[in-house]
C-alpha cells in the first residue's frame, strides 16, 4: 500500500492511500494546511490541535454546505424531470389528436369526393 508524507502546520505525517490516489491525498492535505495557515494568520499561535479542530470544522462546514445544495439541487432536477415527464405525455397526447383530426379529415374529403363523383388520380 503506498503512502505519501503531508505536511500541516509545519510538521510532516506519513499517511497510507490507496494505489493512485497519492496525488488526491497530497492536495487534501494541502488543502488543511492552507486553512490552517490561514487561521494562524487571523488568530496567531493559538495551538495546534486548536488550528486543526477549527480546520477540520471548516471542512466539514463546507461539505454540510455542499450536500445542502446537491439535496435542492437534486429535488429541483426530480421537479425538472416530472415537468419534463409531464410535457412529453402532453406531445403525446397533441400528435394523437393532430393524427385523429387528420384521419377525419381525410375520411370528410373522402366522402366529399364519393359524393361529388370526383375519382382519385
Amino acid at each position: 500500500m503506498p503512502s505519501v508524507n503531508v505536511t500541516i502546520n509545519g510538521k510532516v505525517y506519513r499517511l497510507a492511500c490507496d494505489e493512485g490516489q497519492e496525488d488526491h491525498l497530497l492536495s487534501l492535505a494541502d488543502e488543511i494546511n492552507g486553512h490552517v495557515e490561514s487561521f494562524k494568520g487571523t488568530f496567531g499561535e493559538i495551538g495546534d490541535g486548536r488550528l486543526t479542530v477549527m480546520a477540520a470544522l471548516l471542512v466539514a462546514d463546507q461539505l454540510h454546505e455542499l450536500r445542502r445544495r446537491l439535496a435542492r439541487l437534486e429535488g429541483e432536477l426530480s421537479d425538472i424531470a416530472a415537468a419534463k415527464a409531464e410535457a412529453e405525455a402532453r406531445v403525446d397526447s397533441a400528435h394523437e389528436l393532430a393524427a385523429e383530426a387528420f384521419t377525419a379529415a381525410a375520411e370528410r374529403v373522402e366522402r366529399l369526393t364519393a359524393a361529388l363523383g370526383v375519382r382519385g388520380a
